[in-house]
């Protein structure tokens, strides 16, 4: 039997004491004590609970900006960390070693786990690698907060001939593929409430509702502002038939007063105006969504300027503008297409030589039936001969066109008139932001073709406004999303993706080390020293810091199994655990 086997199987002793990276406060040096990490007692777990080992762990910019805010992060904001430290690692594969017996009969010795970092147990958030003890550490202990949380077990069976690296990696890719299948509801929000505004040059007597307010489906709360003639009779008629509360109120001078009066605990679910609004209209009363509210238009005349709207809500708060130059209200909220990849259009993606820029590069570029145009853009060569390596052969294979820009080596006019033949003058399908600077995410919108979606996919904070044409919106279809993180049903599809072979999480992979240099490898992602994904496997403890290019010089034994001598595999991956694991 092969140590690899061995490993697999749990047929070793366990440790009695093990090492962990505590985050003490904000600051790489307070990772771990003097830059390395602490060795902590193997404990005694509970019926209820399950000991596993950390197999896998990908570094993730998330955990850089937890290590750089310490308790001012959200998810951990005010905890001693000085006294009770959290540990990080989220991207994190995981195997049985013990369980509880309350726990054995579903959780069995050397079964395999992806864990999803989003936990939520009895209504409350306490993802994994923030509040809960991650995966930056030998082993962890699991109990109910992921075994019985809110939407059953956090830890999702990995068949076991999946390597372990692109497991991990299953996770950040599900924040991609979760970007992916983004859609706005198709309707007003039932049981929410809803606001509806006119403007002067609006067509009251011919707007309709045709559906989306009725007996199934409904807001407990309609208020109207200079709404007249046709549609206000209808939409007093649907309330009275709902039984929605119905409120005309024509006062909205001061929008915030009327906001707080209205939706104060909560926000609009839904604020629909009727004829083209006014700039500043626009940019007061989009602050008044709710989390996941909609903002729809339906006029046919442009909107005087760009507006400001906070762009960091798309992105974390999941607010949307939709609209439809047509009379029925319900067309405004029809969708033609969700975030997926629209089927041989055209993609730019901003910024995407980072991690994760690199992922959805690589969908992009993969996808069967995908755009036919992959457009890339970053201020690094460096980083853009990578994306080119590794994924220009992907859309050739398939038949699509790959290009890249950077757009600091040529003029702004040079750069436009390189995306205007890239896209064939018709501006793109598809635009996605990895750059949190909000001009340029304004720019990247300026890029949209007809039913265009941009994607800020970079996250800027709450509060952060970009200049966006919403006239867009309704004139020609375009749709701004963003997402944040993934669900555990976007991280079983995900997985399921890459068992199956349809995406291949390995390609991300740019360095590897063990668990003792996490702080190094922490230090690298802050940085963005490398074109890809660190990983680091715990209980290689002693494994140096390695990019892939450098392996045949460190390891040839494992490079004569990369792909193309620079690209991670399975096979790398059981060279390097038969050749290095000690057990």
């Amino acid at each position: 039997m092969t140590k690899l086997e061995r490993y697999k199987k749990v047929d070793y002793e366990l440790p009695n004491k093990y090492l962990r990276w505590p985050l003490y406060g904000a600051g790489l040096e307070n990772v771990g004590k003097q830059g390395k990490p602490i060795e902590v007692e193997m404990p005694e777990i509970k019926p209820n609970e399950v000991l596993l080992r950390v197999d896998a762990v990908g570094l993730c910019f998330s955990d850089i900006k937890v290590v750089n805010q310490g308790n001012k992060h959200p998810r951990i904001t005010g905890r001693d960390l000085e006294n009770d430290p959290a540990v990080l690692g989220h991207e994190a594969t995981l195997t049985v070693v013990k369980a509880g017996e309350q726990r054995q009969d579903q959780y069995k010795i050397g079964n395999r786990y992806l864990i999803q970092a989003d936990v939520f147990y009895k209504g409350v958030s306490m993802a994994f690698g923030y509040v809960l003890p991650g995966g930056m550490q030998q082993y962890v202990v699991v109990g109910d907060q992921i075994l019985d949380g809110d939407e059953g077990s956090y830890l999702i069976p990995v068949d076991d001939s999946s390597g372990y690296a692109e497991v991990a990696l299953s996770e950040p890719w599900a924040c991609v593929e979760a970007a992916l299948r983004i859609e706005h509801r198709n309707a007003l929000k039932n049981g929410g409430i809803a606001w509806f505004v006119g403007f002067d040059n609006a067509k009251f007597d011919e707007y309709t509702i045709s559906n989306g307010f009725d007996k199934q489906n409904h807001p407990a709360k309609v208020v109207v502002s200079n709404v007249k003639g046709k549609i206000l009779e209808i939409l007093k008629e649907k309330a009275a038939q709902t039984g929605a509360e119905f409120i005309e109120d024509n006062g909205i001078d001061n929008i915030d007063e009327f906001a707080e009066e209205y939706a104060k605990d909560t926000g609009f679910d839904d604020i629909v105006v009727l004829g083209t609004p006014t700039p500043e209209f626009v940019e007061l009363a989009s602050d008044k969504l709710a989390n996941k509210g909609i903002f729809a238009i339906v006029a046919d005349t442009p909107v005087a300027r760009k507006v400001s709207i906070d762009g960091g809500r798309i992105h974390y708060d999941g607010t949307g503008y939709v609209g439809t130059m047509g009379t029925d209200i319900a067309d405004a909220y029809a969708h033609e297409r969700t975030s997926e990849l629209f089927q041989d259009g055209k993609i730019f993606l901003m910024g995407a030589g980072g991690p994760m820029g690199q992922m959805y590069t690589q969908r992009a570029a993969d996808t069967e039936n995908g755009p036919k145009m992959v457009v890339v853009s970053d201020i690094d060569d460096n980083r853009l001969g990578e994306l080119k390596e590794r994924f220009a052969h992907l859309a050739d294979r398939r038949g699509a066109a790959f290009k890249t820009i950077n757009p600091n080596k040529v003029k702004p006019e040079e750069f436009d008139k390189f995306l205007s033949e890239a896209s064939e003058g018709e501006k793109f399908t598809d635009v996605v932001a990895f750059v949190p600077v909000p001009a340029l995410i304004g720019q990247a919108g300026d890029w949209l073709g007809d039913n265009g979606y941009l994607n800020i996919f970079a996250g800027i904070a709450r509060g952060t406004k970009v200049n966006l044409d919403i006239s867009g919106t309704y004139m020609k279809g375009h749709r701004w999303v963003g997402s944040s993180g993934s669900r555990l049903a976007d991280l079983k599809y995900t997985l399921k993706k890459t068992e199956q072979g349809l995406l291949s999480p390995n390609q991300s992979v740019a360095a590897i080390g063990g668990l003792n240099v996490t702080n190094e490898g922490l230090r690298a992602v802050k940085e963005g020293r490398f074109p890809g994904k660190v990983v680091i496997w715990p209980q290689l403890p002693d494994l140096p810091l390695i990019p892939l290019p450098e392996m045949k010089d460190k390891l040839p034994n494992v490079a004569e199994k990369l792909d193309r001598g620079k690209f991670w595999t399975k096979e790398a991956e059981e060279e390097l655990l038969n050749s290095k694991l000690e057990i």
